[in-house]
């Protein structure tokens, strides 16, 4: 007997604006509820501390969310100056005190300093995982385990504000993916002499995607209930909000096929094209997307991520 699939079929992105003090698997689940979805996922977990924005991608759009993964981000976070935290964080214990000796100028040259390419060790408290666990669960045992330091490219991060009188300051990171802000704070923490950890965290932007797009879980589960009072069909309102799935491939080179073409990479044979093919592309016919394409050995493109038939 076949197994009932529960929810709709739904394809696109939304962008939710993640609150504080959830995770982003329960702010996954409440969209995919209120959308009565079939299938989702999110594009780059955010700390229960951290708010903005959490791309979740609906049915067909789950097989280009790994293009989002590994998309640039940008950041608005504040830290407290003064405290180092076992996490980093507001939500970890502070384990060390010290007196803040910061003047504007030398906190905007350090901040400065970390414009570039480098090498960052992952957080303890980080979602990666080691031997299967995350390494947070290790942490909160109180377990070191090994971690693979991982090349960062920071393109810009800027000093908006500095309170001296609460020791706090507030900068603006625009970053490449797998960045940890929360060790950057600690790290400059270091370098001022007077560790640091982040008190408020901000994803404003993913990719190309503008902070104008997001949407709150109250915003969608009001719209839920109003479309309900007014026996209004809750697709309606809702799928308005989602995004073509192919933004998600946005910054992908494109290639055009003719519908011959296009049938065949559909059914994920080999497709031989005159025009030169880039390693990995974004694969359309007239106003379909397609799915990701990639060059094989002999210059023709096959099906690295294909858009169901029927969808």
């Amino acid at each position: 007997m076949a197994r009932r699939t529960k929810g709709r079929p739904v394809d696109g992105v939304l962008l939710v604006n993640k609150p504080q003090g959830i995770s982003s698997n329960r702010a996954l689940q409440q969209a995919k509820g209120i959308f009565f979805a079939q299938k989702a996922g999110h594009t780059g977990a955010l700390d229960p501390l951290a708010t903005g924005m959490l791309p979740v991608c609906f049915g067909e759009a789950t097989k280009f969310s790994q293009f989002l993964l590994d998309t640039d981000k940008t950041y608005v976070v504040r830290a407290k100056l003064g405290e180092r935290t076992t996490t980093s964080d507001a939500d970890g214990e502070i384990v060390q005190t010290r007196a803040v000796n910061v003047c504007e100028a030398d906190l905007r040259e350090q901040v400065a300093s970390f414009i570039g390419e480098s090498d960052q060790y992952p957080s303890m408290y980080s979602a990666l995982k080691y031997q299967g666990q995350p390494l947070y669960k290790y942490a909160r045992e109180g377990i070191e385990v090994p971690r693979k330091c991982r090349r960062i490219h920071v393109y810009s991060l800027t000093l908006d504000e500095f309170d001296s009188e609460r020791n706090e300051i507030q900068m603006t990171a625009h970053v490449s993916k797998g960045t940890y802000i929360r060790t950057i704070v600690d790290d400059l923490g270091e370098l001022l002499g007077c560790g640091a950890h982040v008190i408020m965290l901000h994803r404003s932007k993913v990719g190309h995607y503008p902070a104008e797009k997001m949407v709150t879980l109250e915003t969608l589960q009001q719209l839920l209930d109003d479309a309900k009072a007014k026996d209004i069909a809750p697709a309606e309102v809702l799928d308005p909000l989602l995004l073509p799935m192919d933004t998600a491939v946005q910054d992908l080179p494109s290639i055009e096929l003719d519908e011959q073409q296009a049938t065949a990479f559909a059914h994920g044979q080999t497709v031989v094209v005159t025009e030169p093919v880039a390693p990995v592309c974004a694969v359309r016919c007239k106003t379909r997307f397609l799915g990701v394409g990639e060059r094989n050995q002999h210059g023709h493109l096959k099906a690295k991520r294909a858009v169901a038939i029927n969808s």
